[in-house]
C-alpha cells in the first residue's frame, strides 16, 4: 500500500458512525469527543456556524467539510450566539434539532460521525493535522470528496440494498478524501516541514514508500538515500527535518506499529509476525515490542 493507505489502515480501530441529520432553527449543540475520536460534518445544505473552543466562530456552508482529528470540544449553531445543549456524540440528537415538533423546512442539512483511532498509537501525520480542518467548498476543486459526500448523503437520505455494506467502505473513501485534500494543499500554503510537505518532497517520498511497502527489509541510510537520489549526508538531514526522526529511528517505529496491528487484526503466531515486520527472531521482536509498548506482544494481544 502506499504511505497514506498504511497511515488510516494503522489508525483506524472500530467502526465509523455516521448519520444525516435535519436541524430547524433555533438550534446549537456542544461536542465532545473522547480521546481517539475524530469527528467529521459535512454541510449537505444551508449553512450554520462552527463555534471553536478558542478563537472566532467560522460560518460553515452548503458543501464545506469539517474535520477534528484530535476530537476535543467544540459547538455548531444556526447562528454565533445560539445557546448551545450538550450531546455525547455527533449523530446522536439529543439536543432535539430532530425533535418532532419542529415544522417547515431545515435550516441545515449535514451529514456527521465519527472515526475510531488508536489513541495510543497514532501516526506523526495526524498529529501535524491542526484541531480543526475546515474544507470550504471550491467550484470545479475537490472534485473526488464532493462525489464520496454526495454518495454518502444519497445513500444514509435513502438506502438501498446493501447499504450495510455500501456505508462503512464510503466512509473509508471519505476518510481519505478529507486527508488526501487537506495533504494537498498545504504546500500551496508554503508549508515548509511536517508530513504534508514529506509526502509531496520527491526525495523523502520514495524513501518513505520503500520503508512502506518493505518494512522487513533490513534498510541502510545508505539505501534509503540511493532511493532518494541524495548523498547519505542530504538524505538523513532532509528526512530528520520533514519526518520528525531519523530515517532508521521511523523504521523501527513503523515496524513495531505495523506489528501492533497484525497483533490486533490477526491470529499469526508470534514467530511469524516477527519476520513480517523484520526480526530475525521471536526473542528479538519481544524485546524490542516490550521497549516501545511497555508489555509484551503476547499480553498485548490478548488486552486488545
Amino acid at each position: 500500500m502506499d504511505v497514506l493507505s498504511d497511515v488510516i489502515a494503522v489508525m483506524r480501530t472500530g467502526a465509523p458512525r455516521s448519520a444525516r441529520v435535519e436541524r430547524h432553527a433555533p438550534w446549537g449543540q456542544r461536542f465532545r469527543h473522547a480521546p481517539g475520536t475524530a469527528g467529521f460534518e459535512v454541510a449537505l445544505a444551508g449553512s450554520y456556524w462552527l463555534l471553536p473552543r478558542e478563537g472566532d466562530p467560522i460560518a460553515v456552508g452548503a458543501g464545506d467539510v469539517l474535520f477534528f482529528p484530535h476530537g476535543g470540544e467544540y459547538g455548531l449553531a444556526d447562528a454565533p450566539l445560539t445557546p448551545l445543549g450538550d450531546i455525547p456524540f455527533p449523530g446522536v440528537d439529543a439536543d432535539g434539532p430532530d425533535r418532532p415538533s419542529a415544522t417547515g423546512p431545515p435550516s441545515a442539512v449535514v451529514l456527521c460521525g465519527a472515526y475510531q483511532l488508536d489513541a495510543d498509537r497514532g501516526h506523526p501525520l495526524l498529529d501535524d493535522l491542526p484541531g480543526i480542518v475546515h474544507l470550504p467548498a471550491r467550484v470545479g476543486r475537490q472534485t473526488c470528496l464532493r462525489a464520496a459526500v454526495d454518495l454518502l448523503g444519497s445513500e444514509l437520505q435513502d438506502p438501498g440494498p446493501g447499504a450495510g455494506a455500501v456505508v462503512p467502505s464510503l466512509l473509508d473513501t471519505l476518510l481519505v478524501y478529507i486527508l488526501r485534500t487537506w495533504l494537498e494543499e498545504q504546500p500551496a500554503c508554503g508549508g515548509t516541514g511536517g508530513w504534508a510537505t514529506a509526502l509531496a518532497d520527491p526525495a523523502v517520498s520514495a524513501a518513505l514508500d520503500a520503508v512502506h511497502s518493505d518494512p522487513a527489509r533490513p534498510w541502510t541510510v545508505a539505501e534509503l538515500a540511493d532511493r532518494a537520489g541524495l548523498s547519505r549526508a542530504a538524505f538523513a538531514r532532509r528526512f530528520n527535518a520533514l519526518v520528525g526522526r531519523p530515517p532508521l529511528t521511523y523504521l523501527t517505529w513503523w515496524r513495531l506499529t505495523t506489528a501492533a496491528r497484525l497483533l490486533r487484526e490477526s491470529d499469526a503466531p508470534l514467530g511469524t509476525v516477527a519476520e513480517q515486520v523484520g526480526y530475525s527472531s521471536e526473542y528479538a521482536f519481544a524485546n524490542a515490542f516490550k521497549r516501545a509498548f511497555a508489555v509484551a506482544p503476547g499480553r498485548y494481544r490478548r488486552t486488545r
